[in-house]
């Protein structure tokens, strides 16, 4: 059993989820734009890894273990790769949360791959292909997968206010006042 890198994005998106909803796996797949397959596929993937809590918990996220994973494994197991100037969506560093505490920097911002992105930046390979279209429906998963992307890439400061951002997030998973639906658009 290897993680796949779409594993973390169910993962953070299963944090996203108030904790007295059970998502069905046809409804993770149609947030996350994947196949409920590719969903099944990752829950037991995540289990195995205890990473996700068993069925008999709730099959919540494993705060701990995965705020571990993702500070401390992340960048080794699915290292960043950067790729040519392109248009997209923001990231690491120049998304929320962290664009309001880095200040501009003179080089093209990493970017997801996006035709109709609003950013021209440097293409940044995100997790999985379809992470800029989920993140933008979804301000908790666009924030910490842009975190995780900072971890995974960026400068010690940059990972570092990362890693705080991240904690904070993870440890908040499941409030009952976020929907997990919403990224207002700019």
């Amino acid at each position: 059993m290897m993680l796949k890198p779409q594993d973390i994005v169910v993962l953070v998106k299963l944090c996203s989820y108030p904790p007295d909803l059970k998502p069905s796996f046809a409804q993770i797949a149609m947030d996350l734009h994947l196949s409920a397959s590719e969903v099944h596929g990752a829950v037991r993937r995540a289990r195995i890894a205890r990473l996700l809590s068993p069925r008999d918990l709730g099959s919540r996220p494993n705060i701990r273990a995965l705020e571990e994973f993702l500070i401390h494994g992340v960048k080794y197991v699915f290292p960043a790769e950067r790729g040519e100037p392109t248009r997209g969506v923001p990231t690491a560093y120049a998304a929320p949360p962290l664009n309001t505490l880095i200040g501009p920097v003179d080089e093209l911002p990493p970017v997801w791959p996006y035709p109709t992105g609003d950013t021209r930046g440097v293409a940044f390979e995100p997790l999985y292909k379809t992470v800029p279209y989920a993140a933008l429906h979804d301000s908790f998963l666009y924030e910490c997968l842009a975190l995780v992307d900072a971890i995974r890439d960026g400068r010690v400061r940059e990972r570092k206010l990362a890693e705080e951002e991240l904690k904070s997030r993870l440890r908040s998973c499941g409030s009952h006042e976020r929907s997990g639906k919403s990224r207002p658009t700019s």
